[in-house]
């Protein structure tokens, strides 16, 4: 059974940093492309960072960001842990939503149940 959990969510002060982690279960993540995205109230659910299956490439996975988030975030993957994270720095209030870690590149076909980030004063 696939499962994708998140964690590392909470309460940041605009400029801070949080990391947030993808804890996979039921297949390899190494063998897959991975994603995070991201939902604010109101708004529809964007793709925020993604990397490539580590199998593909020598070292870990070639990534790609969202524009909003280039040079503040970074997504990485833990083979051995079966884990894929997201280090998020600088963050802005606009950084503000539900965030989703998901298999696959273009079309995920698994999601976690999200975790929240809120970035306020």
């Amino acid at each position: 059974q696939v499962q994708l959990v998140e964690s590392g969510g909470g309460l940041v002060l605009p400029g801070g940093s949080l990391t947030l982690s993808c804890a996979a279960s039921g297949f390899t993540s190494g063998r897959y492309a991975m994603s995070w995205y991201r939902q604010a109230p109101g708004k529809e659910r964007e793709l925020v960072a993604r990397i490539t299956a580590a199998l593909q490439i020598t070292t870990g996975g070639h990534p790609n960001y969202a524009d909003s988030v280039k040079g503040r975030f970074t997504i990485s993957r833990d083979n051995a842990k079966n884990t894929v994270y997201l280090q998020m720095n600088s963050l802005k209030p606009d950084d503000t939503a539900v965030y989703y870690c998901a298999r696959g590149w273009s079309y995920p076909d698994y999601w976690g149940q999200g975790t929240q980030v809120t970035v306020s004063s």
